[in-house]
Order: structure tokens, then sequence, then C-alpha cells
């Protein structure tokens, strides 16, 4: 059976969504999906674990840091848009993430970028909607064909001047 770990961090605006995802993540999704029959699923909380001010780049150095060796594990990151959790995490040259807003750019980032993170903004979503996009993500595989050569560039380095 393949194994998947998925990697969940926050900032302190994100905080509330997050818990509300590991309960939903641990107890019930994985239990709904088909995902069940085919892997098992480990799933860590990389903080914060209290309600205290945070720097979101802090959390999503740590879940960037989870997924340097693996294209099997997946990381979720939250904070208050969502932007600046994707912002750091794309420093990272081994990191594609992808900034959700609904399902359609959720089931792209996946098909069409191979995302490994998916960040979402706890004030511009609910909690439906990000159990759903989280469903979307982690049950979307990547297309590969014409996409693939487009994935190996965005990892790339860039070089000045040319």
């Amino acid at each position: 059976m393949k194994k998947m770990n998925i990697y969940i961090a926050s900032d302190h605006a994100g905080f509330d969504l997050k818990k509300e995802l590991l309960i939903y993540l641990k107890t019930v999704f994985f239990q709904q999906s088909e995902l069940e029959k085919i892997i098992t699923v480990d799933i860590f909380d990389l903080g914060p674990f209290d309600l205290a001010s945070v720097d979101y780049p802090d959390y999503a150095d740590q879940v960037c840091r989870q997924l340097i060796n693996t294209t099997d594990d997946f990381g979720i990151l939250i904070c208050g848009s969502g932007q600046g959790m994707a912002l750091r995490a794309n420093k990272h040259p081994h990191i594609r993430a992808a900034l959700v807003y609904n399902e359609e750019i959720c089931k792209l980032s996946r098909e069409h970028n191979n995302a490994n993170v998916i960040c979402l903004g706890s004030r511009f979503c609910t909690l439906e909607d990000s159990k759903n996009w989280i469903s979307v993500f982690l049950n979307t595989k990547f297309s590969e064909g014409r996409h693939a050569l487009r994935v190996a560039k965005i990892s790339s380095a860039i070089i000045l001047g040319e």
C-alpha cells in the first residue's frame, strides 16, 4: 500500500481554520475518500499551536522542508489571505504552491502545474470551501504530457540578464 504524508501549518490568522481542517482530515475525509483504499496517510500539524501572533514565513518553511525529497507528499498552508504563504513557499525550488480560491483553480493547479502545496486564505473562504478544495486537490492527478516540460521549467533557476 502506498504512503502519503500531509503537512499542515498556518499563522495566527489561519489557526482556527487549521484546527477545523485537522479534525476533518483525521476523522472524516479519508474515511469517505477513494484514497483510503489505495494509500495510508499520516497528517502532521507543524503549528502554531495557539493564537499568539507568529510570522507566516517560518511556518511555510517548516512545511516546505518536509517536502524536499518526496513526490508523494503534500502541504497545506493557511494564513489570512493565503497569498503570504504562497509567496514564501514558492521561494523553495521544489515547491509548487497554489493559492486556491475556487474549485476550478484548485483542479487546474494539480492537473497543469502539479502543485504540491495548497494555500488557503482563512479570511476569504468558508470551512466547507476549504474541505472541498482540499478534496479536489488531493484527488486530482497531474496530467503530465505537455505540462511536464512547463512544470520542469518552474523549478529551473532563472539567470538574470538573459
